[in-house]
């Protein structure tokens, strides 16, 4: 046999094997619904006819879309009478930073008036409702209690409940509404980033939240407001559905919004949750882990993502979760933990851990968790069971409570 001819095929076989192994460690690929799925806003048949006539206002962001176009440009071509838009955190077209104030402004694409709840008020006044007749709330939502648009829903449905307006949610799917789990937030620990005591996954959409407000009485004086709701057609919350638009700067990818729940809290840490990066949420690390982790970045300034990250410009050591494999997170149906624990043994100078006098841009752990315990007890080595174990019963009642709001099985 020619000895070049065995030279090649020795190779090719070496190949195609090496091929094998590297196909081996990715992840596994999820099934997406988004082929049957319907969402709110694009089911126009059922709320631009209801529209007609009216003064509207719209709460939205990038995310509130009919197809692959903006719901307020594709309104307004429908002649609907749009007054005003109320912008969130990030703003109404999605270009401010997380955190930075947000003024109110002229919208340069149509000439409307923003007024933004992420700036010096966080719900409109009875001034900006008096040429309203109906408030229309379309916004992504990704199912945690530390995300913020849940918090501009109750304010903006108080608001209606005040001025006697009714609020009509087009209804979208939640990204992670397989998933209930979390301690229940201990209501002395009411922040900016914890408004409900619901647990840090909720596992309801959007809908289904202003339902609870309504119900659970969460509103001031247990008002309640008036909902029309348009619903997502074909869903249920076991179905995966792929966002077609990132919902805020620095949750830019699908493993990044399915692992958000788990590693948002490295937010009360002195680790580096990757912001400074493409990979936000999804890679972790500080300076202080060389030699306890071989993976290495370095966070640099992102305008409209992250201007100041943590340890910017320094080489960090860590975890690379970007090929974790989502779908064994998501059949445990659980917030990963064990990865803080880890990672807290691994950080040589423990007391530095959760200190927030480090740097401006870490946290404080006992809001994003909720309760008090989860910074104590990560501290002591307590196992994740015994953890697990101190959100009941809460996270039980929870569970029960949430039946009676659900539009979807």
């Amino acid at each position: 046999m020619n000895f070049r001819f065995i030279i090649k095929l020795f190779l090719a076989l070496f190949v195609l094997g090496l091929q094998k192994t590297l196909w081996a460690k990715e992840p596994k690929s999820l099934h997406y619904s988004n082929d049957v799925i319907v969402t709110g806003a694009d089911q126009t048949q059922l709320y631009v006819n209801y529209l007609k006539g009216k003064r509207v206002a719209v709460l939205a962001n990038p995310t509130t879309i009919i197809g692959n176009r903006h719901l307020v440009d594709s309104l307004l071509d429908l002649k609907i009478n749009i007054v005003k838009v109320f912008g969130p955190e990030h703003g109404f077209r999605g270009n401010a930073s997380n955190g930075a104030r947000v003024k109110d402004e002229v919208d340069e694409q149509t000439g409307l008036k923003i007024v933004s709840l992420y700036g010096n008020k966080r719900k409109p006044s009875t001034k900006d409702l008096e040429d309203v007749d109906v408030f229309l709330f379309d916004i992504q939502d990704v199912g945690c209690r530390f995300y913020t648009y849940i918090n501009v829903l109750r304010d903006v449905m108080e608001s209606c409940a005040e001025n006697n307006k009714e609020l009509l949610i087009l209804d979208r799917p939640n990204p992670n509404g397989y998933l209930v789990d979390g301690p229940i937030l201990d209501m002395k620990l009411k922040s900016g980033i914890g408004q409900f005591p619901v647990p840090i996954a909720h596992g309801v959409t959007i809908a289904e939240f202003a339902q609870m407000i309504n119900g659970e009485g969460w509103l001031p004086n247990k008002m309640k407001c008036k909902l029309k709701i348009v619903k997502v057609a074909n869903y249920n919350h076991n179905m995966l559905y792929k966002l077609p638009v990132k919902p805020s700067p620095n949750l830019n990818t699908e493993q990044s919004i399915l692992l958000y729940p788990s590693t948002c809290l490295f937010e009360g840490t002195s680790l580096n949750h990757g912001r400074g990066t493409d990979f936000a949420f999804t890679i972790l690390g500080s300076p202080y882990l060389k030699g306890k982790y071989k993976f290495n970045y370095t966070p640099v300034s992102k305008k409209g993502m992250s201007e100041s990250p943590l340890y910017m410009n320094e080489i960090c050591y860590g975890m690379d979760l970007r090929n974790y494999d989502l779908q064994a997170l998501i059949n445990s149906k659980k917030i990963n933990i064990s990865w803080m624990i880890e990672l807290y043994k691994a950080t040589p100078n423990k007391a530095a851990f959760f200190d927030q006098k480090i740097s401006k841009q870490i946290g404080n752990i006992d809001y994003l968790a909720g309760v008090y315990d989860f910074r104590k007890q990560i501290a002591a080595g307590v196992s994740e069971e015994k953890i697990r174990k101190s959100w009941e019963p809460g996270l039980s009642v929870y569970k029960e409570m949430r039946k009676k709001y659900l539009i979807y099985p």
